[in-house]
């Protein structure tokens, strides 16, 4: 997947589109925009997605546990269900936030690599630390899905954060989070990331209508601004 387009097609239980069945249509849409590979979450998705389409995913399955904020494929137990499966890579937080049982990441790659030794690892971090810290456990690729989603990295610029990490790692790095124009998918190629996860901006119509409604109702509040002033001088 050099230099390619991946889409995550993935949709909450409290998301309008949440169906194994819709996940299989979009991922087949995307295949046929010319996506290179799929990210989604859970097992039914995966195996809905792979009877529409034939190309690389990119596993994961987002669980909650009481005792962390980790919620990306978080424990062994996620990681065994993947495996069986059958994905191309498998995904996992690897921020430094408490991980289930208050697991080391060191720990938890270790155990992974000893029972899966020839799955393929892909790293989710919010920092360039966070990624050498990764790389050094021994994954495979490490991902920018988590910046501005952990507490320490509310604001940072996706696009930054991944040439830090280019610049300070040897894995290939994935563009992931808030890539959401075609114009950041392709400065992300141009400072080295591998490929480009696009998730929100593609398949989720939520989020999609929500951000032109607000760019849209700006003209509203320009229009109140002005008669407020008129109002003033008067």
């Amino acid at each position: 997947m050099n230099k390619q387009l991946i889409i995550s097609c993935q949709a909450l239980e409290d998301e309008p589109l949440h169906s194994p069945f819709i996940m299989g249509k979009m991922a087949l849409a995307a295949s046929l925009g010319g996506a290179s590979g799929i990210r989604a979450n859970s097992v039914a998705d995966i195996q809905a997605i792979k009877k529409e389409v034939n190309i690389p995913i990119i596993g994961i399955i987002k669980e909650t546990y009481t005792d962390s904020d980790v919620v990306i494929t978080p424990t062994l137990k996620e990681v065994k269900l993947l495996y069986e499966e059958g994905v191309d890579v498998i995904a996992f937080d690897a921020t430094a936030r408490i991980r289930p049982g208050r697991l080391r990441l060191e720990t938890f790659v270790s155990a992974v690599k000893e029972q899966f030794p020839d799955q393929k690892l892909m790293a989710d971090v919010s920092t360039a630390e966070e990624a050498h810290h990764a790389e050094k456990c021994g994954v495979n690729l490490v991902a920018t899905t988590l910046v501005g989603y952990t507490e320490y990295t509310a604001g940072h610029d996706p696009l930054t954060v991944l040439e830090e990490i280019i610049q300070s790692t040897r894995v290939p790095v994935i563009a992931e989070g808030n890539i959401d124009t075609p114009e950041k998918a392709k400065q992300a190629l141009v400072l080295g990331a591998k490929a480009v996860v696009v998730g929100s901006a593609v398949t989720r119509p939520q989020c999609i209508t929500k951000k032109f409604n607000e760019k849209m109702r700006e003209l509203d509040e320009v229009k109140d601004m002005k008669s407020t002033k008129r109002g003033q001088q008067r």
